[in-house]
Order: structure tokens, then C-alpha cells, then sequence
């Protein structure tokens, strides 16, 4: 039964192998590149190359020709870890003066790293993983990182919690580019008390911000309305309607001041999907948007009231 499987496999390999030299150029040169099958002649490409139909590497030659990763870099740090074991790349055992004089070396090599090398080690893939949690773009990382290590550089993590500014960092480019994302996500992904986070932004804004000549931009209702209309799927005219409700009830006197935006965002999102076809509860709009059913109907009684009175 093994022996007829094997040999239908090898029938069927060389069909295929006869149909890529007849439908490739005249000199095909076929290889395995990223994955997939390649003539490197004419460059046609025969399909996927699946993983667990691989051959088991033996040589060092095999091996690298099928290496598809490579070592991590960073922008800082250093650039080759010396680590204490007590066999060589190959599997060979190293001797006691080679061990004493890697451990040597070793010792020297975290000697001459700073500090903020250190702080930076740490941090740069907490905050790459926090981002990614939350969906956050590259860009806004970036103006986080650029925060980030100004306040390293400036000491303010000495005696502080390192995963509280980054959190306050992040959120801070989320801020500075205005994009929809709420403390309360940040604090609970990266696992963070609020209040820690928050001492931590108030010394961001303060000392590192102006530095950096950005400009903290407090959230507004109106974002929150179209990513709180996205996650209940209302359509986009009961979200504009919500927009043009929440504008029209400020003009005619509304006070913002001291009001949470979620309450006001999820307010007029009820009001304008109980005024459309495609209506929501209380409770899956306070869900939505974090703040409870009490207050979801205070705020909408108060824009009520004014929009109808």
C-alpha cells in the first residue's frame, strides 16, 4: 500500500515537472524563492511551495538556502548577543578558557550599554505589541516612539513605571493625530491602573510635547459617533444625522464642558437610530461606547430638550 502511494507520487511529480519545462522558456532554471516556484530564466512562477512537503535539511549549505528569517536589528542596543552556553554554533563543546573568555566579553559588552539603550530594549516591543492590540497605524507608533524617547532621555522613567509612559505615549500620538481610540483600550490592554497612565500623560503634555512642538487635541464627540456608528453597523446617514443633531443642540446652547463625549456620542446615536429604520437598544449602545445605560439617557433627555424645545 506505501510502496503504490510512493510511486503515484513520483508519476505525479514528474507530470508536473514535464509540464513546467514544456510551458517555460527553453533554458528553465526552476527554484524554490519565498515560498514559491520559480524559473529565475524568465521568471514564471509554477505556484506555492508548501512547508511540510519540505525536505529535511542536512548540510549547512541546505540549511541556508532555506533560511526564511532573520535576526532582529533595532535602532539602538547592540548588535550581537553573546549568550552563556557552553556549545558552539555547530553543537561542539567549548572548552573552559573559551567559556571564561566569552563570559569575559560578555561582561564588557553590557558594561558599555547605556542606560536609555537599556530603557529602549524594553520598551520598543512593548509598544509595538500595545499597537497592535489596539490596531493603532504606523505612523501614530512613530510620534509615540519619537515621545517616548524624549522622556527616557529626559529621565522622568527614573522610579516611574516604564509600561505607564509608554501607554501615555501612545496615547498622546493618538491625540496629536486626532484618531479614535479611548484611554480606558489602552489602560486595559497594556494592563495599566488609569491613574498611573494618566500621571503619566500630565507630565507628557506638560514637559515633552511643547519640545516637540506638537499639539494635544483634546477627543471630540463627533469622532467617537462614526466608530461607534461603525460598531453597531448603523448606516452612514443615521451617523451623519447624529453629527448634524450634536452640532445643532451646541449652537443652541448644549453644554459640552465637563461632559464625557461617549455619554453625547452614544446619546445622538440612539436618538437618530430610534428615528430611523434600523433602531438600536440602550444597552447595545452603552455597551458600545463604555458609559452606562443612566447616563446614556440623561444626555439624551438633555439633547432632547434642547433640540425639541
Amino acid at each position: 500500500m506505501n510502496e503504490n502511494y510512493k510511486e503515484r507520487l513520483k508519476t505525479k511529480d514528474k507530470i508536473e515537472d514535464n509540464l513546467k519545462i514544456e510551458t517555460c522558456c527553453n533554458n528553465p532554471n526552476i527554484e524554490v524563492r519565498d515560498g514559491d516556484k520559480v524559473c529565475l530564466n524568465c521568471g514564471l512562477t509554477f505556484g506555492r511551495n508548501l512547508v511540510g512537503s519540505e525536505r529535511r535539511a542536512y548540510t549547512i549549505e541546505e540549511v541556508q538556502k532555506r533560511r526564511r528569517t532573520e535576526p532582529r536589528w533595532r535602532d539602538f542596543g547592540p548588535r550581537t548577543m553573546l549568550p552563556n552556553t557552553k556549545t558552539d554554533s555547530k553543537g561542539r563543546v567549548i572548552g573552559a578558557k573559551e567559556q571564561a573568555l566569552f563570559s569575559r566579553l560578555s561582561k564588557i559588552q553590557n558594561s558599555l550599554i547605556s542606560s536609555i539603550e537599556r530603557n529602549f530594549w524594553e520598551a520598543k516591543p512593548k509598544l509595538k505589541m500595545l499597537a497592535s492590540k489596539i490596531n493603532i497605524p504606523e505612523y501614530i507608533v512613530e510620534t509615540a516612539w519619537k515621545i517616548y524617547s524624549v522622556v527616557a532621555k529626559k529621565k522622568l522613567t527614573m522610579g516611574r513605571s516604564i509600561n505607564g509612559f509608554i501607554a501615555a505615549s501612545l496615547y498622546a500620538a493618538i491625540r496629536v493625530h486626532d484618531f479614535p481610540r479611548l484611554l480606558d483600550e489602552i489602560c486595559q490592554n497594556n494592563l495599566v491602573p488609569r491613574r498611573t497612565v494618566h500621571r503619566s500623560l500630565g507630565m507628557i503634555v506638560r514637559e515633552v510635547l511643547p519640545e516637540l512642538s506638537l499639539k494635544y487635541q483634546p477627543i471630540t464627540a463627533e469622532s467617537l459617533i462614526f466608530r461607534f456608528g461603525n460598531e453597531l453597523n448603523l448606516d452612514m446617514a443615521t451617523q451623519k444625522q447624529a453629527v448634524q443633531m450634536l452640532r445643532k443642540a451646541s449652537k443652541k446652547g448644549l453644554k459640552r464642558v465637563g461632559k464625557d463625549p461617549k455619554g453625547l456620542a452614544a446619546a445622538v446615536l440612539y436618538i437618530a437610530a430610534k428615528n430611523s429604520s434600523t433602531r438600536k437598544t440602550q444597552t447595545d449602545i452603552a455597551l458600545t461606547a463604555k458609559v452606562t445605560e443612566v447616563t446614556l439617557r440623561s444626555r439624551a433627555k438633555q439633547i432632547k430638550l434642547i433640540l425639541y424645545s
